[in-house]
C-alpha cells in the first residue's frame, strides 16, 4: 500500500513495538566490520513504490559506494508487505536492517532508534524539530512533502466557468456543484484503501489545526472530541457524496487507477500530496493540471499545512555499523545531487535545493514558498511529539468509508467519538 510514501506512525509503532522489545539483542552484525577487518555491508530497507523503484535506490546509493569503497549498501525491498510489516518479522529472525527509510518515528519506538541528535544535519535537517522527542532527534530527511494539496484539472474548470481556486471550503463546495451541472461526472476522484480518509482530512485538518496548533495532543488528552473537531469537514464530505460529487463506487478504486483516471482527464479534482507531481511529470499523457492548497473553512483563516518529512532515515539500535550508516544518511540527505535526485523523482522539496521542475512543479513551488514553517502540521497518526492514539489511522479510514457507503454524518462522528473515549487519555 502507497500512502503518502510514508508509514503511518501510530500504526507502526503498535505493531514494531512488541516485536522491537522481545528482539533488541537478536539481530547479526549486518557486515563484518565489528573487527574492523572487512568491508562494511550496511542492510537499508526502503519503501518501493511506482516512482522509488528497486533499481531507482541502487543507482542513488553508487555514488556514495564509489566515494566509500569499505561501504557496500544493499538494498532490502519489503515486496507487498510493505515497510511496516516487514521491520517487526525481520527483527524477529534476527535479520534487521542498519538503516530503515520512511519510519516516521514515535515516542514508543524512539529507544529502538538512534539518537542522531549529535550530527549537526540531522538537527538542522527540514522538520527537525517538528519531528524530534524530547528535544532528540532520531531521523533525517530530504525535505517536506505536502499533502494539504487538491490538484485539479484546468479544462473542468473552465467548463465550469471557474475563474479562480477557491478560497473556503464553502466556495469549493460551490465549485463542485458547477463542475456537476457542466458534465464532468466525477468531480472529486478518490478511491478505497487509505485514500478514502486522504480526502477528508484535506477537507478538515487546514482549518482544525489553524484554529487549535495543539489538536493533536488535546484531543489525544481528550481536551476535545472528534465531532468538535471535525463535525464540520465530516458534513461536508457526507453532502458531497450524497450530491454526487464523491461517487459511491470510488470504495472500489485503487490508488494506481485513481491516479491514472485523474491524469487522463476523466474527473476534475484530486486531493493528494505533493508526490504526485513526480507522477505526472513521468506520465506519457496527461491532462492539463494545476494545483492549489486546501482551504480553511473561512477566507479570514490562514489554513494549516499538512506536510510530512520527505523520505525519513532511521538507525535501528541493532545495527551493529552505526557510524557506517549514520555517514550513509548524511550522504542521503546533504549531497546536493543526491538530495535533488530524491526530491524530483517524487515531488518533494527544500529551500536551497534545486531541480529542473515541470510546469505543475513550478506552481507547487510557489505554494511551499508562500507557506511559514509555523502551519505545517501532521496528517493521519502523527510523528514526534504530535500522535494520536494507537490505530487511529485504520479507524478514521474506516469511518470514512462508511460515508462512502452512506452512513449519516452524525452517526460517523459517534462512532470516532467513542473510539478516542475508548483509546484517548
Amino acid at each position: 500500500m502507497i500512502k503518502g510514501r510514508l508509514i503511518p506512525a501510530a500504526g507502526l509503532a503498535a505493531l514494531a513495538a512488541v516485536a522491537l522489545a522481545g528482539c533488541s539483542t537478536a539481530a547479526a552484525p549486518s557486515g563484518s566490520d565489528a573487527t574492523g577487518s572487512s568491508k562494511v555491508t550496511l542492510h537499508v530497507l526502503v519503501n518501493v513504490t511506482p516512482n522509488l523503484t528497486e533499481e531507482y535506490w541502487n543507482s542513488l546509493v553508487t555514488p556514495f559506494e564509489k566515494k566509500n569503497p569499505d561501504i557496500d549498501v544493499v538494498i532490502q525491498n519489503p515486496g507487498a508487505e510493505g515497510v511496516a510489516a516487514a521491520v517487526p518479522r525481520l527483527l524477529a529472525s534476527g535479520d534487521a536492517p542498519d538503516v530503515v527509510q520512511s519510519l516516521a518515528p514515535t515516542a514508543e519506538l524512539a529507544p529502538e532508534l538512534v539518537d542522531l541528535s549529535k550530527y549537526a544535519w540531522a538537527k538542522k535537517g527540514p522538520l527537525a524539530d517538528q519531528y524530534s522527542i524530547d528535544g532528540k532527534n532520531y531521523m533525517a530527511g530530504i525535505g517536506v512533502q505536502l499533502q494539504s494539496l487538491v490538484f485539479y484539472n484546468k479544462k473542468a474548470f473552465s467548463d465550469a466557468g471557474i475563474a479562480a481556486p477557491p478560497k473556503t471550503v464553502d466556495e469549493l463546495t460551490e465549485d463542485l456543484g458547477k463542475i456537476k451541472a457542466a458534465g464532468w461526472q466525477v468531480p472529486v476522484q478518490t478511491g478505497g484503501d487509505w485514500m478514502t480518509s486522504h480526502t477528508l482530512q484535506v477537507l478538515g485538518l487546514p482549518t482544525i489545526v489553524s484554529q487549535d496548533p495543539k489538536f493533536y495532543q488535546d484531543i489525544s488528552a481528550g481536551k476535545t472530541t472528534f465531532s468538535k473537531a471535525y463535525g464540520p469537514a465530516v458534513e461536508t464530505y457526507a453532502e458531497w457524496v450524497s450530491k454526487g460529487y464523491i461517487p459511491k463506487e470510488a470504495l472500489g478504486i485503487k490508488y494506481p487507477d485513481a491516479e491514472q483516471a485523474f491524469l487522463s482527464g476523466k474527473s476534475a479534482i484530486y486531493p493528494m500530496g505533493s508526490w504526485f507531481v513526480g507522477s505526472q511529470a513521468k506520465a506519457a499523457d496527461s491532462a492539463d493540471i494545476g494545483v492549489f492548497r486546501a482551504p480553511a473553512e473561512k477566507a479570514s483563516e490562514a489554513p494549516a499545512m499538512g506536510a510530512n518529512i520527505a523520505s525519513p532515515y532511521s538507525i535501528l539500535n541493532t545495527s551493529k555499523n552505526q557510524e557506517a550508516a549514520a555517514k550513509l544518511i548524511e550522504y542521503l540527505t546533504t549531497d546536493k545531487a543526491a538530495v535533488a535526485s530524491q526530491l524530483k523523482v517524487d515531488g518533494n522539496y527544500r529551500d536551497g535545493y534545486t531541480y529542473e521542475m515541470s510546469p505543475l512543479g513550478e506552481e507547487l513551488q510557489k505554494i511551499v514558498s508562500d507557506t511559514k514553517a509555523s502551519s505545517y502540521t501532521p496528517t493521519g497518526g502523527g510523528y514526534g511529539e504530535r500522535t494520536m492514539p494507537t490505530g487511529y489511522s485504520g479507524e478514521i479510514n474506516t469511518q470514512t468509508q462508511a460515508l462512502l457507503g452512506g452512513a449519516p454524518a452524525a452517526d460517523v462522528l459517534k462512532s470516532m467519538d467513542d473510539w478516542f473515549a475508548a483509546n484517548a487519555g
